[in-house]
């Protein structure tokens, strides 16, 4: 799914983190992210360490509560 305009880079990844399977960023070459590591966590952010926001990303969670969870925090933000 591809989420925009991420104003909260840290609530985003607090709540990944929170998700109970994997969720992947899918970057513009193709790579996947697991992005409940911190260190692909940080990856993901070098791309906008300049910008408080995220303007698209596109992301894969394995668990259906998961997306659920992500599009519910993208409705809220």
């Amino acid at each position: 799914m591809k989420i925009q305009n991420v104003k909260n880079v840290n609530a985003l990844f607090q709540m990944i983190d929170s998700c109970k399977g994997k969720v992947e960023l899918i970057t513009g070459e193709g790579d996947r992210l697991n992005l409940k590591s911190k260190l692909c966590q940080y990856v993901a952010l070098a791309g906008v360490l300049n910008s408080s926001e995220i303007p698209e990303m596109e992301l894969i969670a394995y668990e259906q509560e998961d997306t659920l969870k992500i599009i519910e925090f993208m409705g809220k933000q």
